[in-house]
């Protein structure tokens, strides 16, 4: 480490913050340690390094880069993804952990010399608005220029507010090294790819791994540790949007939460035309002095899944993509120096540079599979600032007050586009009962259905049982209740999906509208359902579309055995937790057996809307 990098870590005045950094620097045992003040010159310095270091090239565009991860190192690691559990203590047993002795053992051996020959980079950071009776703060020590500079990007600066701790050891702390680099600087040894969550620390392993989702620290990984304080205080950290809800006409701005897990429209929800986005991942929830629920992103910027991103679906994020910006590119076709992807509405060169190397189109994997012109999990990182419906309360230390929260799935057989729950427990157990079909943002087998509890199962790190207890108690505490949603984007009919993707429009301004008390309602055993008419009326103001009842009520119509199947698949996954609060077990029942008086009162298996009025 040289003169100035230690200044800087003694400038901080934080024995605990020189320690971390000692320890690691004697063990992973770099070249050279710089650390980072989150300067503008420290960001360049980034920017330059990862090129360098050939883990970021230009492209055409001036402030694009591309970055290519390993050809079997592209989505979150679940298998080798460990809370470090202390002996005598367990969790969820969906919640895959680890002996925290054995190991911290074999993440320490694994770290002896990771980084010889290659620089070490200190950094700080801030999760949420600077200032702000919210915010977490972080340390991140890693090797890869790559993941400092996206964390620059998408975090907030912190190294003023580590000087404002006072000695403190109230932060976060990741260690992370991509490992021993091939020719194409891609992570060598995937096979010891590990990221391992020390709760008593309060501190991340992530190494043998380069792949933002696991050695980004500060996110998902800064998340589990969050939904730990967050679960052991009074407040939420929840895998959700944050954005803002404008219907023309109105004068007024509403904001949503919403959670849906990755693939499942959730970014392009909190980009929907004509609104403003404040977050598209993370969010921390508070209630107010007044009794209101208010929310803070915990980012400042977006480390989205491009695939599908055209001008037609996503008129926006391809405008911010397609211009001159900072904006880092993974896992996409380049050809010509131009990055293309998936779904992006114009032909795709039949060969160029991918995550596999040099690509054409047949070339084979190791299974024999053909290998995509770019990876279905490719994603771009650009700051929130740079979106033309970047929302002006981003940084607002205070939050915003959250009026909705919505939670989506992958649905293609069973749950209707848009309901709204009965009350805050019955929105709880929406939320703790979805369930959504797997996609590529995770390593394994596609299209199957998994339970995922407020899209956050796989980031929990607390007993389930805890969880949903807490969620419960926090809409009690709240004098101002959020409405809960439901959303659905992907049912289908024969193959053939029942909504346009620009539909979720027009569900967002429904949940709007009965927020303000604007829209109607029908009462079905699984929520609240749009009328007819104001959806039609809705289409027809949004899109200038004629909305027939037939589409009316192929979506809406209640698929009676498919839900019933979904509540038996629900309450099998949890009969093996503990302590489930015995309000959410009321709720399973109480919909079963409003779904079978229905089911009885009509003797259908599919019901329409209009046979729940009157």
């Amino acid at each position: 480490m040289d003169e100035e990098s230690r200044k800087r870590l003694e400038e901080l005045k934080n024995k605990h913050v020189m320690e971390i950094v000692d320890k690691y620097v004697a063990l992973c045992k770099p070249a050279k340690v710089t650390v980072l003040k989150n300067s503008k010159e420290d960001a360049e310095y980034l920017r330059k390094k990862a090129i360098e270091q050939g883990e970021e090239s230009h492209l055409a565009t001036e402030g694009h880069t591309f970055h290519f991860d390993g050809i079997n190192d592209q989505a979150r690691d679940g298998a080798n993804t460990k809370v470090l559990m202390p002996k005598g203590k367990k969790l969820s047993p969906a919640i895959n952990v680890g002996d925290r002795d054995a190991c911290l053992r074999e993440i320490t051996h694994l770290l002896d010399g990771i980084m010889k020959g290659k620089d070490m980079f200190v950094s700080f950071y801030c999760l949420g608005p600077q200032d702000s009776h919210f915010s977490l703060l972080a340390l991140q020590m890693t090797d890869s220029a790559y993941v400092l500079h996206s964390e620059d990007m998408l975090y907030r600066p912190g190294y003023e507010m580590f000087r404002q701790l006072n000695g403190s050891s109230k932060f976060f702390h990741f260690i992370h090294s991509a490992g021993e680099l091939d020719e194409r600087k891609n992570t060598k040894n995937v096979g010891e790819r590990r990221v391992y969550m020390d709760l008593v620390e309060k501190r991340v392993f992530s190494i043998n791994n380069q792949y933002a989702g696991n050695s980004v620290g500060l996110k998902k990984l800064a998340l589990r540790l969050a939904i730990h304080k967050s679960n052991h205080e009074d407040w939420l950290c929840e895998h959700m949007f944050l954005m803002g809800v404008s219907p023309e006409g109105k004068g007024r701005t509403t904001f949503f939460t919403g959670a849906f897990p990755s693939g499942c429209g959730k970014t392009s929800t909190a980009m929907v035309p004509g609104q403003t986005i404040i977050g598209d991942d993370i969010a921390y929830l508070r209630i107010g002095d007044d009794g209101i629920v208010y929310g803070v992103n915990v980012e400042q910027g977006i480390f989205g899944i491009i695939e599908d991103v055209n001008p037609i679906d996503d008129p926006l994020i391809y405008q911010t993509l397609t211009t001159k910006r900072e904006i880092i590119f993974s896992n996409v076709l380049i050809n010509n120096n131009q990055p293309y992807w998936l779904g992006m509405g114009k032909d795709i060169p039949l060969k160029g540079e991918n995550f596999s190397g040099q690509w054409e189109k047949g070339k084979k994997d190791a299974n024999e599979k053909d290998i995509p012109a770019a990876h279905k999990n490719a994603r771009y990182t650009i700051r929130i600032e740079e979106l033309p419906n970047a929302d002006p309360n981003l940084h607002n230390p205070g939050g915003v007050p959250v009026s909705g929260i919505i939670y989506g799935g992958r649905d293609s057989d069973t749950s209707p586009p848009v309901v709204e729950s009965l009350g805050w427990a019955h929105g709880v157990f929406i939320g703790a009962a979805l369930e959504s079909e797997t996609t590529a943002q995770k390593i394994g087998q596609e299209g199957v259905r998994v339970h995922n509890p407020m899209s956050n199962l796989e980031f929990l790190v607390v007993p389930l049982s805890l969880y949903i207890k807490n969620h419960l108690a926090f809409g009690e505490r709240a004098d101002k209740k959020p409405k809960i949603f439901a959303t659905n984007y992907f049912l289908k009919d024969n193959g053939r999906f029942l909504n346009e993707k620009v539909d979720k429009k027009v569900w967002l301004m429904w949940m709007e509208g009965r927020i303000h008390g604007e829209y109607g309602k029908i009462e079905t055993p699984i929520g609240f359902i749009p009328k007819y008419d104001d959806l039609k009326s809705l289409f027809r103001k949004i899109f200038d579309k004629e909305y027939t009842k037939e589409e009316y009520n192929s979506q809406f119509a209640l698929r009676i055995d498919k839900l019933l199947a979904r509540l038996d698949r629900i309450e099998g996954a949890y009969q093996e937790e503990e302590d489930i609060p015995q309000k959410f077990s009321d709720h399973v029942s109480q919909q079963r057996i409003r779904l079978q008086k229905a089911k009885q009162k009509t003797g259908k298996g599919i019901i329409l809307p209009e046979e729940f009025v009157g």
